[in-house]
């Protein structure tokens, strides 16, 4: 994957508008749950390109540093060996004990002087390298930069995905089960002829009825006894009185 891609995928997703992308879903705890997962794969792909991408720039940053040590420790030993050569000719000079003396002491000199140069000559090539690396540096500094930045924004999003996601479903189940409750309140209205409460409430209704009315034709049986005994009574009292005429009479 390359940076350019990473960085594109990253910068994309952390723009990315959530409320606008819920109200283009049919379904948005699916599609959150989606966009979810889809957020933590993409992370961790991007983690892992961020990461090569710091580990080159370190190496960049590495061999920059090589080459600027490496630069200095050339210019040091080309001022030691310049400085052997000037020593060199200055004793030659001074008063060597003869031709032979003096000449050696300048070929030794000429020596040092030539060590000298191939010192600079490396001074001058780790200096060109490390000049050359340093705009590949400071744009991949940039570069990784962007990326964590761009990382960041998306955990970001993702902790809002989260919330979002749960804070959608505890609403949707508080929905439902308001839904729910007046479904179940409408099957019992007591209102309703035809439902099982009001179906019931006339069943009770015809049982009191009845009892009422068996109440009602127990008293009417009772009142009727109790008339055929005072009838009774005063049947026999009758006849009590004719018999008692008639002993009068004989």
């Amino acid at each position: 994957m390359s940076k350019q891609t990473v960085l594109g995928r990253v910068t994309q997703l952390a723009k990315a508008n959530i409320n606008a992308l819920l109200d283009q879903a049919e379904d948005p705890q699916k599609m959150l749950d989606q966009l979810i997962r889809d957020y933590t794969n993409n992370i961790a792909e991007a983690e892992q390109a961020v990461a090569t991408t710091i580990g080159n720039l370190r190496m960049l940053e590495a061999d920059h540093k090589e080459d600027v040590e490496a630069a200095a420790e050339w210019g040091g030993k080309a001022l030691a060996a310049s400085r052997k050569a000037d020593e060199l000719r200055a004793s030659g000079a001074a008063g060597s004990a003869g031709a032979a003396g003096a000449a050696g002491d300048a070929g030794s000199a000429d020596k040092f002087d030539n060590l000298a140069k191939v010192a600079l000559g490396r001074q001058l090539q780790s200096e060109k390298e490390a000049k050359t690396a340093e705009p590949t540096i400071a744009a991949q500094t940039e570069i990784v930069d962007k990326l964590k930045s761009g990382l960041d924004s998306m955990k970001n999003k993702l902790t809002e995905l989260t919330a979002k996601r749960d804070e959608l479903v505890a609403r949707a189940k508080t929905a439902q089960a308001q839904n729910t409750m007046m479904d179940a309140v409408k099957n019992i209205d007591v209102m309703d002829p035809t439902s099982d409460i009001s179906r019931f409430e006339d069943k009770v209704r015809r049982e009191e009825a009845r009892a009422l009315g068996r109440q009602e034709l127990a008293a009417s049986s009772l009142d009727a006894q109790f008339e055929a005994l005072d009838d009774l009574d005063t049947s026999s009292e009758i006849e009590a009185r004719l018999a008692a005429l008639k002993s009068r009479a004989a």
